[in-house]
């Protein structure tokens, strides 16, 4: 491995200014990637109709898996090579992106062969209405005969990430993100392509950041792994699957409670459907900030666990809490001053409806705001003990989730009504917030961390 100073050693240097340093280019990726995606929805239900944007829309729940899946794992490999990059082990950095490499191509594969064969039979199970299979069939076929490219782009932005740059991945998804718009604009206002050509348009816009992605590396020599069997090793290349694929696992069951929830969600009524899901969207912004520092805690985390540097695990686990939960208060406010207000943007019906959904969007958001903080703390402490090198016990966490906001929805409703899926989502929190508190004291403790 050859590297100059596109790396960054978080073993060394103040915790808070490198992980605020580390985090705002992932936070500034992570809101873009939002935007591409809004842009994207906005493009094909202007141009195409609402048929091809329903089509797309009924699409969500699989791409969103198969991206969790392939992000976990890559995640995953990251982490080893993390490890390895924090106690300065040339060799073995070399010797874990190049497992990275294979474990990527044999996910790259899996999924390609899969995701073909499970298309339609999954679109059938989830009840997508006649009208719109073959369009989201279609969608789907294109976006998933690209897996390749995604599979490469989110390896490499992950073995950056892993070596302390976190800059050229936000690069990455600028390029990515704008190239997607512009091509949607081609493809489907001017060729006319529909939902194909949104499609290919993800396809090339994550072409154009791979691409930006080999050339930083290679003529930066950010890194430099010379291709060898002998490289490759099965240890480690089990650990990152061991890590890895718990890390996907964790989205997919979060995912699957969103189902649940959503189902009740949907017996209260269009009106507080319209308002909880458009609380839904600016919850989802506010907490792009919680996933990014989770990023820069993972990855300082392992750094520093490879040098078993028990110090500053500590310290940096004090700052990635204190920036959280700064930024958690900032977002609160935002929510309760200003949320009836951006609600509104979200939500176009009828003067009655639109007063009625946004007081209950509104209501979601008191009750979020009361525990934002919990929220951020959870992400975080989630992540150090992930970084620790363990994927099984955050996975379990996400189960706890569920259970809560399940429990909540199916039992809770009834006796308090709608608002008892709002308080779900923060027992949620708190339940998997305590759990791996736990979880990550007895881990220090029994490293001699405490």
């Amino acid at each position: 491995m050859n590297s100059q100073n596109r790396t960054t050693d978080l073993t060394i240097g103040n915790p808070f200014t490198l992980l605020l340093g580390f985090s705002i280019p992932l936070m500034i990726g992570n809101i873009f990637q939002q935007l591409y995606t809004f842009a994207d929805a906005l493009i094909v239900g202007q141009k195409v109709g609402p048929f091809a944007m329903a089509a797309i829309s009924s699409t969500e729940w699989i791409t969103f898996i198969m991206f969790s899946v392939i992000g976990g794992i890559t995640q995953g490999c990251s982490v080893i090579i993390s490890a390895f990059f924090g106690r300065h082990d040339e060799e073995g950095v070399e010797k874990s992106i190049y497992s990275t490499y294979i474990v990527s191509l044999v996910t790259a594969v899996l999924f390609i062969v899969l995701g073909q064969l499970m298309i339609r039979p999954t679109l059938t199970l989830l009840h997508t209405p006649t009208e719109i299979i073959v369009l989201s069939t279609q969608y789907l076929r294109i976006l998933f005969s690209g897996i390749p490219i995604t599979v490469l782009y989110n390896m490499l932005s992950a073995i950056m990430r892993a070596l302390g740059n976190s800059k050229q991945p936000l690069y990455a998804m600028v390029i990515a993100s704008l190239s997607n718009v512009v091509l949607d604009l081609l493809f489907i206002v001017v060729f006319d392509m529909g939902v194909a050509g949104a499609a290919i348009a993800t396809i090339i816009g994550q072409g154009f950041a791979c691409l930006y992605c080999i050339i930083v590396i290679k003529y930066t020599h950010m890194y430099t792994v010379h291709l060898s069997g002998t490289l490759f090793s099965k240890e480690i290349a089990k650990d990152q699957l061991k890590l890895g694929l718990p890390m996907g696992l964790q989205s997919v069951i979060t995912a699957t409670g969103g189902l649940f929830v959503q189902a009740t969600a949907n017996g209260f009524g269009i009106i507080f459907v319209t308002g909880y899901a458009a609380a839904n969207k600016l919850y989802a912004l506010l907490e792009i900030a919680a996933t990014s520092y989770a990023q820069g805690s993972l990855t300082y985390t392992a750094q520093n666990n490879g040098t078993h540097n028990t110090g500053r695990i500590k310290e940096g686990l004090r700052a990635s809490l204190l920036i959280g939960c700064l930024t958690a208060v900032i977002m609160s406010v935002i929510m309760l001053f200003a949320g009836k207000t951006i609600l509104g943007l979200f939500i176009t019906t009828t003067e009655m409806d639109v007063t009625a959904s946004i007081s209950i969007g509104y209501q979601f958001l008191q009750i979020l705001a009361l525990g934002f903080p919990l929220l951020y703390i959870l992400y975080i402490v989630r992540a150090c003990v992930q970084g620790l090198g363990d994927s099984f016990y955050p996975m379990l966490s996400s189960f706890i989730q569920v259970i809560m906001r399940v429990s909540c929805a199916l039992f809770l409703t009834r006796i308090i009504g709608f608002s008892g899926i709002f308080w779900g989502e923060l027992y949620a929190w708190i339940g998997a917030d305590v759990f791996l508190i736990i979880v990550l004291i007895k881990k220090l403790y029994k490293n001699g961390y405490a």
